[in-house]
Parts: structure tokens; C-alpha cells; sequence
């Protein structure tokens, strides 16, 4: 009989294991450390003889024990029992949500609302980009993690309202990757291959059935700044054959140089007391306004 050998489990995911974890069991007693309790209560319920053992070191031979990863395994022979997926741990940020809301959890985060934390997505957003402009790895991987709390707690709130407005993160899952493979059929279709502009081109063709769009305002958040605003607008209506604003004469022969231009209209705006950024979300307002006109024009 082989040495006794130690089968390590997923912490996030009992009772999951992979051919080389149910290839350890065959044949042999199981007994389980306590890292591994909840797998153990699993197999249980199946049916299956699980022993509790304190530690590995005295393990008989024709003993698997089930252990957590990290766990002391007394020099035991280790197989790799439930290979996570990628993405695994985000059922730990999912649990640690649960965890926040639940009673005994945290007041401060009990109390939030849709309308409390909208606020906190936008701050988020704005610091994950700025950390990407940055070109910084570590500021990135922090901010980007804060931008996904911001997502798992909207989607514990609404898991709590009432049968009318009731989701959870497994149906934003859900949803996402269902419209991602929708808007992909040269990948997961039959449309064939495209190039960059043939994928952005259908996925326009895609969205607008989708959403039965009549306007390229439609579906552009207003919230947005100015400049980012008005360049979705622009851009829209371009590709949906709307007309476009008048382009200017740059004189510019780089975007570093066209950055200089706008910051010399922000700095002459200032001293005669107005807001650029009001000013441009006011034209911005009045062309939306202009491209919904014509759309209900077209009919």
C-alpha cells in the first residue's frame, strides 16, 4: 500500500475535486483536517466515511487525507485535489459582501443604498484611470479592486429590494456574458473573421437592435464630462450618418500641442470668469437635442 497521501481542497468551493483528487480517494480511508471541514460535511452528506484527523503526521498508510491549501501536511505526499478556475476568488469577495450586509456585520455598510454609493462608483472609476494613465501596475490592481467592490455591492443591495427590483451579481454575471457573446459572432458565431473596424462596426449594427435605438443619444450617459460626452455624440452620429458639428481648424500637429490649445481656452475662459466645462456641456446639450430632433425627423 502507497504512504498515506494528502489531498488538498478548495476552501471556496467544498466538495469540489478534480480526476486527480477523486484518482487520490479511490481505494483509501479518508479523514480530513480542519482546514478541509467543509468538503468533508459534503462528501458526508453523499454519503462517503470522512474521518476528522488533528494533524497528518500520524496518518495510516492507506489513509487520503483532505487538507486546505497552506495547511501543515507533516511531509506527507501532496496532490493538488480542486485546481481552481481563474476567478475563483472572487467568490471571497462575494462572501466577504454577504458577510458586511449580513446582521452582526458592518452598520456603516448595512445602511447603504443605489443612490448612497453612486457617488463612490464614480470616485473609483476616476482613481482606476488615473492609475492606468499612470502606467501604474500597483495603483491599478488596488483601484481596479475597488471599482469591483463598488459592483458587488450594488449587486448586494439590489439583491435585498423588493420582487420588482430584485438582482444579484450572478444575473449582472449572467447578463454580461451573454450580451458579450452576442456582440462577438465572428468569435462565438457564424459572422466569420473581421477586422477591428468590421467588429466595431457590428457591434454598433448589434446594440441597435438590441436596444431599438431611434437616437445616437441614446444610451450616451449625460453625467459624463463635457469632452467625453460630446465626443460619443459626435462620434454616433458619425457612424449612424447624422450630421456632425462643424470641425474647427485644429492648427494643431500633435495631441500634446491640441492639450496646450485647450488648457490657453480653459486659462482665457477663467479670466473672463466663465466655466469652460459648463460652457461645452451647454453646446453639447443643445447638439443632443439637435440629433434627437432629426431622429424624430427620420422617423
Amino acid at each position: 500500500m502507497p504512504p498515506a497521501v494528502v489531498v488538498t481542497v478548495s476552501p471556496r468551493l467544498p466538495g469540489l475535486l478534480g480526476p486527480a483528487g477523486w484518482a487520490a480517494l479511490a481505494g483509501r480511508r479518508i479523514a480530513a483536517l480542519p482546514g478541509a471541514a467543509a468538503t468533508a460535511d459534503v462528501l458526508r452528506a453523499a454519503g462517503w466515511q470522512v474521518a476528522d484527523a488533528a494533524d497528518a503526521a500520524g496518518l495510516d498508510c492507506d489513509v487520503a487525507c483532505l487538507a486546505a491549501p497552506g495547511e501543515d501536511v507533516a511531509g506527507r505526499p501532496v496532490v493538488d485535489g480542486a485546481p481552481e478556475p481563474p476567478g475563483a476568488h472572487l467568490l471571497d469577495v462575494v462572501a466577504l459582501m454577504d458577510r458586511l450586509r449580513s446582521p452582526g456585520g458592518c452598520p456603516w455598510d448595512a445602511e447603504q443604498t443605489h443612490s448612497s454609493l453612486r457617488g463612490y462608483l464614480l470616485e473609483e472609476a476616476h482613481e482606476a484611470y488615473d492609475a492606468i494613465v499612470d502606467d501604474d501596475p500597483v495603483a491599478m490592481r488596488e483601484e481596479l479592486g475597488d471599482v469591483l467592490l463598488q459592483v458587488v455591492f450594488h449587486a448586494r443591495v439590489a439583491a435585498e429590494a423588493g420582487p420588482d427590483r430584485r438582482f444579484d451579481v450572478d444575473d449582472v454575471a449572467r447578463d454580461l456574458v451573454e450580451k458579450l457573446v452576442r456582440r462577438h459572432p465572428h468569435v462565438f458565431g457564424d459572422a466569420g473573421p473581421r477586422d477591428v473596424a468590421g467588429v466595431e462596426a457590428g457591434w454598433e449594427e448589434i446594440k441597435k437592435a438590441e436596444k431599438q435605438r431611434r437616437s445616437p443619444t441614446e444610451g450616451v450617459s449625460r453625467s459624463q464630462p463635457a469632452t467625453a460626452w460630446g465626443t460619443a455624440l459626435v462620434r454616433r452620429a458619425a457612424r449612424a450618418g447624422f450630421p456632425t458639428p462643424e470641425p474647427a481648424e485644429l492648427g494643431s500637429t500633435s495631441p500634446e500641442e491640441l492639450g496646450e490649445r485647450l488648457l490657453a481656452v480653459v486659462a482665457a475662459a477663467v479670466q473672463r470668469g466663465w466655466d469652460a466645462e459648463d460652457a461645452l456641456r451647454e453646446a453639447v446639450r443643445r447638439y443632443a437635442g439637435e440629433l434627437d430632433a432629426e431622429a424624430r425627423r427620420r422617423g
